[in-house]
């Protein structure tokens, strides 16, 4: 295990990840291809425990699975009561991002210097109804913020805007800090966020709802670039 993935996340950026949680888990290897066809450099992936949040989706199997079947760095992103015992189990698994939400621990630090010392990149994640300043002790700490626009966990929600002002504030306070965003990103809604300054875009109805993934991805890539300070 190494933090080498963590510089092909870097440049890649901007970059938008599909979230496998959409796919067909039937036939997922099919869907990993036709998201590598339509450009894909990164997976997102969902882990949801039914404590932390309400759903429950998957564990380390699925990471395993997904790793032996692409190179392709794995941003895993841990919705769960306590990300510190799941994290080693989750790098041996594949993954290469390892991202838990400073809801849902005691002390982010600590569990930031857990998941950096099993060599993969590190990500806090933050709802929109905690104040941002619940950060602050950690951002030293990780490689990367994930800013909810939704709160975690729960579906048919709304893109909440605050996400954009926190992007922008993060973006001025840490110039070299990767950002995230997920929720309700389509093709409406990534050009502001863009704007404000986020790096990765985590994409999943408006990529897996379309019926030709390749266009939509070009689609959701062309209203990203053309935001104001769209390209690098």
């Amino acid at each position: 295990m190494n933090r080498a993935k963590l510089d092909s996340i870097r440049e890649a950026g901007p970059a938008i990840l599909p979230s496998v949680l959409n796919c067909d888990f039937g036939n997922l290897m099919a869907e990993v291809d036709r998201l590598r066809e339509a450009g894909t450099e990164i997976l997102h992936l969902d882990v949801m425990d039914g404590h932390f949040v309400p759903n429950l989706t998957f564990g380390m199997p699925i990471v395993e699975g997904l790793r032996r079947h692409t190179d392709m760095p794995l941003d895993v992103h841990l919705m769960i009561s306590d990300p510190a015992t799941y994290a080693k189990p989750m790098v041996d698994a594949g993954a290469d991002m390892l991202t838990f939400h400073v809801e849902a621990v005691k002390d982010p630090v600590e569990v930031a210097g857990k998941v950096r010392d099993l060599g993969v990149g590190v990500g806090v994640a933050i709802n929109p109804g905690t104040p941002l300043s619940e950060l602050d002790v950690c951002l030293d700490s990780v490689d990367m913020v994930l800013v909810m626009s939704v709160e975690a966990g729960f579906g048919g929600q709304s893109f909440n805007p605050v996400a954009i002002d926190r992007i922008r504030e993060l973006r001025s306070r840490y110039p070299e800090l990767l950002l995230e965003i997920d929720g309700g990103i389509n093709t409406s809604t990534i050009g502001a966020a863009r704007e404000a300054g986020c790096d990765l875009f985590v994409v999943g109805s408006a990529i897996i709802s379309s019926d030709d993934y390749t266009v939509a991805v070009s689609e959701l890539n062309d209203a990203m670039m053309s935001a104001k300070g769209g390209s690098r």
